[in-house]
């Protein structure tokens, strides 16, 4: 007989299965609302399907009476452009402390419990700092975003530069290879894609930094839109603007991730596929 973790699901089942929960929820909340607009037509903590599609309406299709702009849209492109900002320059830095740190020694001891306590720090903590140096403007966000990513990737990459067999790099200098040619041509062909699979991991944590200063400091945003309209209870409006983001979220580690499997088919090998 054979046992339950030695069972694989058919392409047919996967669908069926990740399908499955989105389905459920769905019908839940379609339930839960019912009940409660049938008791109170006035409810605003679970609205229709009809209030959403007016909430889109007013949102995504109709132009703002005061700008003339269409505030979704506005809102999306506000929040894409600091989120990749923020986690590029991020994915840079990390590239460039993680691999010395990991690859060699002097600067591992001088600089890694510098960088672990480093991470520690609470982002959020330090808003009012980075406000207070940077203002209230565009660069504190993308700043909060480098300053509570850029630790966590940095540590990935200096340990998975660690692990690197050892036999590489002294194969490597026994061919001549010098210090600065074996980071080149050992180092980071090998570091590359688990630096784009470190960045697709922390892309949750970044939307967090995100939308915790558009919430604070911003004047669009989807961050600021979804604080914005709390005042109102408008959960016709937050509850699409969170999937959305959510949407978003998920389109960005899916595509990272094919990009990272498509570009190097190797570090696919003998991984699980989900």
């Amino acid at each position: 007989m054979k046992r339950l973790m030695n069972l694989r699901p058919s392409k047919q089942s996967l669908f069926f299965l990740g399908l499955l929960p989105f389905v459920l929820v769905a019908l839940l909340y379609l339930g839960a609302s019912e009940v409660r607009l049938a008791a109170n037509p006035d409810d605003k903590l679970l609205p229709s399907m009809s209030s959403f599609a007016e909430a889109i309406d007013r949102m995504a299709l109709t132009p703002s009476k005061r700008t003339g702009e269409y505030l979704f849209v506005e809102d999306t492109v506000s929040s894409l452009e600091r989120l990749g900002l923020g986690v590029l320059i991020s994915a840079v830095l990390a590239l460039l402390m993680g691999i010395p740190l990991g690859f060699i020694p002097f600067v591992r001891a001088g600089l890694s419990p510098f960088v672990a306590a480093f991470s520690m720090v609470p982002p959020m903590a330090i808003l009012p700092i980075l406000f207070i140096i940077f203002g209230m403007g565009e660069l504190a966000k993308v700043a909060l975003i480098v300053i509570g990513v850029t630790p966590l990737i940095v540590r990935d990459l200096q340990q998975r530069v660690m692990e690197i067999p050892v036999e590489q790099l002294i194969k490597a200098q026994t061919l001549g290879g010098t210090s600065w040619s074996i980071v080149l041509r050992v180092v980071l062909p090998q570091i590359f894609p688990r630096l784009l699979d470190a960045v697709r991991l922390t892309m949750g944590t970044a939307w967090i930094f995100l939308i915790s200063a558009e919430a604070i400091s911003a004047t669009e945003g989807l961050g600021y839109r979804i604080f914005l309209v709390r005042r109102y209870l408008s959960m016709d409006v937050i509850l699409p603007y969170v999937a959305w983001i959510t949407f978003l979220a998920f389109l960005f580690d899916y595509l990272l991730k094919r990009f990272t499997y498509k570009v190097f088919p190797w570090y696919d090998a003998g991984k699980e596929q989900s």
